[in-house]
């Protein structure tokens, strides 16, 4: 038989007859499967982002096994195969650089199988959202499966996070605080079990943020990778994952509008990344949600963090979980209206029911909204101004109270590279009241909008005990850092954007409360410097680099490759025997 049969799309391939079907079964069987598996259960795909060159993913081939004895229970039957791992600890220029490649390598596999669903393994940051991305992409029923965070670091009898104590010890160890040995030996300390940053970090912020979408089953974006009930709720997602298969339970019914601003909101409340903005506006793109940079600044407002975590505040993933993890946040939203309680979810229930029985088991770690760890207002803002048209963003919980209202003299480096050959010179012309611009690091820039935008404080400063300055970048900076850091000035500087006409000793004004960055110089001087202005060489004239570079969009536009808009669907390829 040809086409879709009783609803499932894999029956095109194993319930075919003549030598089609006959080919689809006999190879399959190689790998030990009996004839049974061919009588018409769903077949499920499980997407797996492992590697070893991924740390934060290096555990996932055992998650897919918890995954495959729940899809076995539910009389479905799970094949695994792998998708791009992306780790942005090792790879370079940065991971996402290669977001938009594992999106489309997934969403290809995912159309060419003969799958009827689709369970999705990730953990580090990027690896979340370029998932998603592909299954929005081909539309068959999906449930995502994060890896978990690691456990908490400990050194010295504290709690150390990861990515936020390395930029600390990194200063610890330039201003005389820390020696190498010691550095050496919290290495081990911070990183001590499988899973990704345990800070809430990108990684820990998409884990949250796939849960709010509704795209994970509740209380799974925090239990550690290496908790027994990690396992469990894997295995509980593999028997959901045929259920969905059976209600026909799409990511276009829950990846909606209002799913959206729940995940907005969401992420106000953990206090998370910057990061998410970029992957959230790409995802509704592919889904043909109407989503703009504005919505990230406008529906974050009337919401307080509520979540105590490194890099703004004290605790970590682990704490966070045992404290009751993101139900109870999404909880809180729900009753004070902060949320769109009836959003379908993987569940197949809304998301207020999923999580109306939640419990906070530590005020000092999860808030009230009555009080919060930090007002409402204090999320991430999203500014304009002569420098960023298209706008850029800022962490307000990482930003130093005294550094929401400044101006200050630009010191203008075309790459961090730069910056870095002289940000150690005892007699660098600098002082804290200037403003460091870092550009030509943006999506086409660098390229792939790397997170380098949080440099290291000049070490004159750091030694004289300054703590923060303003710094201004096209690019983007991990969720764990923190910092007075405007982010993803848009357009970015290798496309002509203004912060490639700022120069050395110009004036910059950044006021936080009034949504606003510019600089402080004429339209028609900046239109004089607009016509001496020359693009960089285009580098890359064949490759993956040339594809990225012609194509990536800007940071306001999700930074997606402008082909990959909109749903392609899950249509049977054609037969080739």
């Amino acid at each position: 038989m040809t086409g879709e049969t009783n609803g499932l799309r894999s029956r095109a391939w194993f319930g075919a007859t003549g030598r089609t079907g006959m080919a689809h079964r006999s190879w399959m069987r190689n790998q030990g499967f009996g004839q049974e598996v061919f009588d018409g259960r769903p077949v499920i795909g499980i997407a797996t982002t492992w590697s070893e060159l991924a740390p934060c993913n290096a555990h996932l081939h055992r998650v897919a096994e918890a995954v495959k004895r729940g899809v076995w229970q539910a009389g479905g039957f799970p094949l695994e195969f792998p998708a791009l791992a992306l780790g942005e600890s090792l790879l370079r220029p940065t991971a996402m650089f290669y977001r938009n490649l594992l999106a489309m390598e997934a969403e290809e596999m995912m159309r060419a199988n003969p799958l009827d669903g689709t369970v999705l393994l990730s953990g580090c940051d990027k690896t979340t959202p370029g998932l998603l991305m592909a299954a929005a992409s081909v539309d068959l029923p999906s449930v995502m499966v994060t890896g978990g965070p690691m456990l908490n670091g400990k050194y010295r009898g504290q709690d150390v996070g990861s990515g936020t104590h390395v930029w600390k010890f990194e200063e610890d160890l330039k201003t005389g605080k820390m020696t190498q040995e010691e550095c050496y030996f919290a290495e081990g300390c911070m990183a001590r079990s499988n899973g990704h940053c345990m800070t809430m970090g990108t990684a820990s912020t998409m884990a949250c943020v796939a849960e709010a979408l509704g795209m994970q089953l509740p209380g799974s974006a925090s239990w550690p990778a290496v908790d027994a009930r990690r396992y469990e709720i894997a295995q509980e997602a593999g028997r959901r994952i045929v259920g969905m298969v059976e209600e026909d339970l799409r990511p276009s019914r829950i990846l909606t509008r209002e799913a959206f601003e729940n995940a907005i909101r969401a992420n106000a409340a953990i206090g998370g990344s910057t990061n998410a903005i970029v992957h959230l506006l790409a995802l509704a793109r592919r889904l043909g949600v109407q989503l703009d940079l504005a919505d990230f600044d406008g529906l974050a407002r009337p919401v307080p963090t509520l979540v105590n975590l490194m890099p703004s505040g004290k605790y970590l993933m682990e704490d966070f979980c045992y404290a009751g993890g993101l139900p109870v946040v999404l909880r809180q939203l729900a009753e004070a209206g902060l949320l769109h309680s009836e959003q379908i979810t993987v569940t197949g229930k809304a998301i207020a029911d999923n999580n109306a029985q939640a419990e906070c088991f530590n005020r000092e770690v999860i808030t009230t909204i009555e009080e919060p760890f930090q007002a409402a207002g204090t999320g991430t803002a999203v500014l304009s101004g002569n420098l960023a048209p298209n706008g850029a963003v800022i962490k307000q919980s990482a930003v130093s109270p005294h550094l929401l209202k400044h101006e200050g003299r630009a010191l203008v480096f075309d790459s961090p590279e730069d910056y870095h050959a002289v940000s150690e010179d005892p007699d660098m012309d600098v002082d804290e009241t200037d403003v460091l611009v870092i550009r030509y690091a943006g999506p086409k820039g660098y390229p792939g909008m790397p997170e380098v935008s949080n440099v290291p404080l000049p070490t004159k400063l750091l030694k004289a005990g300054v703590t923060d300055m303003v710094r201004v970048c096209d690019g983007r900076m991990s969720g764990t850092a923190y910092g007075t850091v405007v982010l993803h000035v848009s357009p970015e500087a290798a496309v002509g954007g203004p912060l490639a006409l700022v120069q050395t000793g110009d004036r910059i004004t950044l006021d936080v409360p009034a949504r606003s960055i510019s600089v402080d110089v004429s339209e028609e001087e900046l239109d004089r410097r607009r016509a001496a202005w020359r693009a960089p060489e285009q580098k890359y004239k064949s490759g993956y680099a040339w594809l990225y570079t012609t194509h990536v969009t800007q940071a306001h536009e999700g930074v997606d490759f402008d082909f990959l808009t909109g749903s392609r669907g899950h249509e049977v390829p054609r037969e080739s025997h």
